[in-house]
């Protein structure tokens, strides 16, 4: 699993939060790494230099081998805490679309069913 990361201009420490986003990113989504090619991950501050409360954005997007990809996003007031809601959040989407693929390939639909499409 390829795991990219981009800031926009506005972000500050560059690699220590790249180095924070491929930890936590490993250690939540690294057992989907069979089927996940590559994360994306996309760091921006919402307001630029101007001060807020969670207007910091982290965009996740996994590609999925023979999927389309998979996009969660997580505004929260630290750098930090956005990429961790982000991964949970990815977590969960992976978790549930590929939990889904899993269980049709386990009872594939029946041919001449209602459920086969």
């Amino acid at each position: 699993m390829q795991i990219q990361f981009n800031t926009d201009e506005s972000v500050d420490g560059r690699e220590a939060l790249g180095r924070h986003a491929e930890e936590v990113v490993q250690r939540l989504l690294g057992r989907f790494r069979d089927d996940v090619t590559r994360v994306e991950i996309h760091l921006s501050d919402v307001n630029g230099q101007k001060a807020g409360e969670n207007d910091k954005r982290c965009l996740m997007e996994a590609r999925v081998a023979g999927r389309q990809p998979l996009a969660v996003t997580e505004q929260a007031g630290s750098l930090h805490q956005a990429i961790d809601g982000a991964a949970q959040k990815l977590k969960r989407t992976l978790d549930s679309t590929l939990g889904k693929l899993g269980e049709y390939k386990r009872n594939p639909p029946i041919p001449g069913s209602d459920d086969e499409s």
